[in-house]
């Protein structure tokens, strides 16, 4: 495959008559932020970027410190499975990094915190793998109550899965964009459904993540429906959840595989998951951000709530997936709170940044639990030492906000700004009137 370099880009773009070339960044909450060049700008925005105003974008700059510059990242260019204008129109997308006017990178580009953190890793010989598991809702339209196209369950085909063909054109479109599809099927909740990625590095992955989002809506778009990251859009159904797998590489080596362990998890492997575990509360802000994220953490949906690890057991926050023999390299972790709706660059950052943290300290790893704790009382849980993921965002930001881990491992920019972002959404959430609320007490108080 040739190199994707600077070159390789203007020869791309020359050959395949691309005549928009969007650019492509995250704000701190991770919505999908975009501008378009044409062909003639590129070689100034390699060598110099492109410059914009950072005041209006959500975490950035101040108005007295506008200026930013989006410098695109030449490997991530790929052109995109959808037109630009006129539907015969090619167009292409590149990511950005985000720079000062002077070239340094801007403490508030969430890319940016994700790769210090792997270069964090790397220092330690380290490579991060993750494979994300991303479910998502179709519904009829975006506005009012949602109305779903099927009743299907889990793993269901047609005629109950109508949105077979929506699927499919949508792996089409990532896989034309060099983004490899594992699984696909329908979820356990009505018009839900999951598109599983072939893991990768972690930077690669979070680009991926970000693309496979816009692309699913832009497929459902193209089929006359709305597709929804929405973690908990139905109440009484399940929610839709963003399953992490990760494992840390050394070379071409798998650093949590030991074929010596009971459990064929190296010392590494289970400080990594240990590390998880201890500072799960901490970095549940992060990977579960919105106010609908915790109607997805209750007990009875599948969604973890309690913090401990196990192999078989689904009820777990943390799952290790059964050795295979012969397949160390598949040896990894699956954390499964974050929501689909997250921002990918923070969520892989914050829980790397825990791993490191259990490996560096060398924390102990407890032992499985392999009971369905959602069957225990509140006695069982406390005498097994389980405790409980925030049960709301206001508890959430409490965990968080006096986190040294998260703040180091964001950097004190995105901190303040996400903390202060998710302070406001929970006042103006709790100062709401529900319909529940009248509906209960408004016959009776």
């Amino acid at each position: 495959m040739a190199k994707k370099d600077k070159e390789f880009v203007l020869r791309e773009i020359r050959d395949k008559k691309v005549e928009f070339v969007r650019l492509w960044f995250t704000d701190v909450l991770g919505f999908l932020k975009s501008f378009t060049i044409s062909p003639r700008e590129l070689e100034e925005a390699f060598e110099e970027g492109m410059g914009f105003d950072g005041s209006s974008i959500e975490g950035f700059a101040r108005i007295e410190e506008s200026d930013m510059v989006a410098k695109p990242d030449p490997s991530t260019f790929v052109i995109l499975p959808w037109g630009e204008g006129r539907e015969e129109t090619g167009a292409a997308r590149m990511f950005c990094d985000i720079l000062n006017p002077d070239g340094t990178p801007y403490e508030g580009d969430p890319r940016y915190a994700l790769k210090r953190m792997l270069k964090e890793a790397a220092d330690l010989g380290y490579t991060m793998y993750v494979g994300p598991e991303l479910e998502y809702f179709y519904f009829k339209s975006s506005s009012g109550a949602p109305e779903i196209l099927d009743n299907g369950g889990y793993f269901d085909l047609t005629p109950l899965d109508v949105a077979s063909g929506l699927r499919r054109d949508t792996i089409l479109a990532l896989e034309s964009m060099g983004i490899k599809v594992e699984y696909s099927h329908h979820e356990v909740a009505p018009s839900q459904h999951e598109i599983d990625l072939r893991y990768t590095d972690g930077l690669t992955m979070a680009d991926a993540a970000m693309t496979y989002r816009l692309t699913v809506k832009e497929m459902a778009m193209k089929h006359g429906v709305y597709a929804t990251f929405m973690p908990k859009p139905l109440f009484g159904q399940n929610g839709s959840g963003m399953h992490v797998h990760q494992s840390l590489f050394k070379g071409s080596k798998n650093a949590f595989f030991d074929s010596r362990d009971k459990y064929y998890l190296s010392k590494a492997g289970k400080s990594y998951i240990a590390g998880l575990l201890r500072h799960s509360r901490e970095v549940c802000l992060v990977v579960a951000q919105w106010v609908n994220s915790y109607k997805r953490l209750v007990p009875g949906y599948e969604a973890p709530v309690y913090i401990s690890w196990a192999r078989r057991n689904r009820s777990a926050l943390i799952r290790v997936p059964m050795y295979k023999p012969g397949k160390s390299n598949a040896t990894r972790m699956e954390f499964r709170c974050p929501d689909p709706a997250c921002n990918p660059y923070l969520a892989f950052t914050v829980m790397l940044a825990a791993g490191l943290k259990g490996m560096k300290e060398g924390y102990e790893l407890p032992d499985p639990v392999e009971e369905d704790i959602f069957e225990m009382t509140a006695a069982e849980r406390e005498e097994r030492g389980i405790d409980s993921l925030p049960g709301s965002l206001g508890q959430a930001i409490h965990f968080t906000e006096r986190s040294a881990l998260v703040r180091k491992a964001l950097g004190d920019h995105i901190f303040d700004k996400f903390i202060a972002n998710k302070k406001l959404e929970w006042d103006q959430y709790r100062m709401q009137v529900s319909n529940y609320e009248l509906n209960k007490y408004l016959p009776i108080l």
